[in-house]
């Protein structure tokens, strides 16, 4: 089948190392057609993909200078106003929350028609609209009222954020997403927007694959944007409705992790629509980390920032060193706020334990840093993502980990869980760690098993593969036309079964092509030869022998008859079974 994959971005989580995700997802489908859909920045160059064996690479330019374009006519401008008023008054108004959708396909139809939504969307006419209804009484003024500069920022956003709209992808040839079987979103946000959009046009399925929440991302990244509070407000108004609609319209949901699951059932995701299905990971074949160094070594990775949390790790190891003076700390992992790697050797140094603890900066690899301690440890106050404590369970190290995010769900039984912000806990677990190899060696084996069982690539790629074949099974065999709606098994399945044993020119009742009565060998050739005819309600029935029968004696001759009976779906299927 023909897949189309769509993700944002330059070098996001499915890209990165030769192709990532997404270059082991295609490698693993050879039997399937992939053409990549990507948008990437309009200020500079996108780098290559890295993923080999696609059909095709399309690219759209995001996040930067508008395309050149004509904007409207005066007549067609009209429409575009109130499409883009009734989008503005779901994003700000109480009630206008359902027009999202309706507004947002109105948008790509207009667009598409006449290729100046980017240039309206710019204009002066957008402006005003946005103005207009964001100042409105009764709107959702709660991150404060805008000024002008806020329309004129956000009106900027907006149109940076709805630019898939007008892509040149909605076409039904080879290159276009209507010629597509299914569309696959990797990571959400704008990225979904084509997808939705070939969704309304031609009917095509598509599956959302997330590991790490688009939205989620939002709302961590705008605490700390360089944007006023109200045009915060909107954008994430904007996000939060698309991710709504993108869940509301998606045939399959596939999150990395329950954890994520959660998350997208409390924006909209269908639990019935939703397979978990982990990211995987090629670590999984890496060989187990070698011996141990002599000195007991706690390993901690992760950037030095207050969400990682170190300094609970420094006061917690502070309480194994009063225990066993021998141990060490080695911290692994760069700064991630400025000054705060001296904030946490100022800790270190009050705590007594500055000559223990080796803040050692980035390794040379994850296997390095693992291979380097006798245990790990993570004290972050969330995890959001599973690859940092998967990749530490895969070297057959003892793991330890605050109880947040998808911990538990990844480490289970075959590791240690601890409250955060408990430095008692946390020194707790690691000292029976430390002083016990039997049981440290027995949680590192088990949790490198699970890891290899729970992350590896094979299974990854075989969800997909039942993901996608369960998919188109569901959908017409061929996109809807505009406006037409779908129709789910048109033709049922027995449509598809050899059915007719005589050709086109035979009629109900007589002796089929072949001459009378044939072998079986010889009926399953006219059978083929009548299927590619288009006969229609013809029934054979080989056993002794094979004849043709009218659709008025399919059920007596079904009791009749012993051994195979080849059926083309007629009226008389019901009544014959």
């Amino acid at each position: 089948m023909r897949i189309a994959l769509l993700t944002e971005g330059t070098l996001t989580t499915a890209q990165r190392d030769g192709g990532g995700w997404c270059g082991r997802l295609v490698d693993g489908l050879p039997e399937h057609e992939f053409r990549l859909y990507r948008l990437v920045p309009a200020d500079r160059p996108a780098p290559p993909t890295g993923v080999r064996g696609l059909h095709g690479v399309h690219e759209l330019p995001m996040w930067g200078r508008r395309p050149a374009g004509r904007g409207p006519t005066a007549l067609r401008r009209r429409a575009y106003v109130r499409a883009y008023e009734d989008l503005v008054r779901a994003l700000v108004g109480p009630d206008g929350r359902d027009g999202f959708g309706p507004a947002l396909y109105r948008l790509a139809e207009l667009g598409r028609e006449d290729d100046a939504l980017p240039a309206f969307l710019s204009s002066g006419h957008a402006h005003r609209a946005l103005e207009r209804i964001w100042r409105m009484p009764g709107a959702d003024t709660a991150g404060g009222q805008p000024l002008v500069c806020d329309v004129l920022v956000a009106a900027d956003l907006l149109e940076q954020c709805l630019r898939p709209l007008s892509a040149p992808w909605y076409g039904t040839g080879t290159a276009g997403l209507g010629g597509a079987d299914l569309c696959h979103v990797v990571g959400g946000g704008p990225a979904a927007l084509p997808a939705l959009v070939a969704r309304e046009l031609h009917g095509v399925p598509f599956v959302v694959t997330e590991h790490g929440l688009h939205l989620r991302e939002q709302y961590r990244g705008y605490r700390s944007a360089p944007y006023r509070w109200p045009v915060r407000a909107l954008l994430l108004s904007f996000f939060r409705q698309l991710t709504e609609e993108t869940y509301r319209q998606a045939a399959v949901l596939t999150p990395g992790s329950a954890y994520d699951r959660q998350w997208q059932q409390r924006v909209g995701g269908d639990a019935a629509r939703t397979r978990i299905v982990p990211e995987g990971t090629p670590a999984t074949g890496r060989p187990a980390a070698g011996k141990e160094p002599a000195a007991p070594t706690l390993v901690w990775a992760g950037a030095l920032e207050p969400g990682r949390d170190p300094e609970l790790m420094l006061h917690a190891f502070a309480h194994v060193r009063a225990e066993l003076p021998e141990a060490r700390l080695r911290m692994y992992g760069q700064e991630g706020a400025p000054g705060y790697l001296a904030h946490c050797e100022a800790i270190a140094e009050r705590l007594g334990i500055a000559g223990a603890v080796d803040f050692a900066g980035l390794p040379e690899s994850p296997a390095a840093a693992w291979e380097s301690g006798s245990a790990v440890v993570f004290s972050a106050l969330a995890r959001r993502s599973p690859g940092l404590l998967a990749d530490a369970m895969l070297s057959g190290r003892a793991v330890v980990a605050t109880e947040v995010g998808v911990a538990r769900e990844v480490l289970g039984p075959a590791g240690l869980l601890v409250p955060p912000r408990s430095p008692r806990a946390l020194a707790g677990a690691c000292l029976a760690l430390l002083t016990d190899h039997e049981r440290r060696s027995r949680l590192g084996l088990a949790g490198r098993l699970r890891a290899q069982e729970r992350f590896a690539v094979e299974p990854v790629v075989g969800a997909f593969r039942e993901v996608y074949l369960d998919l188109v099974s569901r959908y017409p065999a061929f996109p809807a036309r505009p406006g037409a709606q779908a129709r789910p098994f048109a033709r049922p399945a027995e449509y598809w079964v050899a059915g007719s044993a005589s050709t086109a020119a035979g009629s109900a009742g007589e002796p089929s092509a072949a001459g009378g009565e044939t072998g079986p060998a010889a009926g399953a050739e006219g059978a083929g030869r009548a299927e590619a005819a288009g006969a229609p309600g013809r029934v054979v029935t080989a056993g002794a022998a094979v004849r043709t029968v009218t659709a008025g004696s399919v059920a007596a001759e079904v009791r009749k008859r012993a051994g195979v009976t080849l059926v083309k779906a007629g009226p008389a299927l019901a009544e014959a079974l």
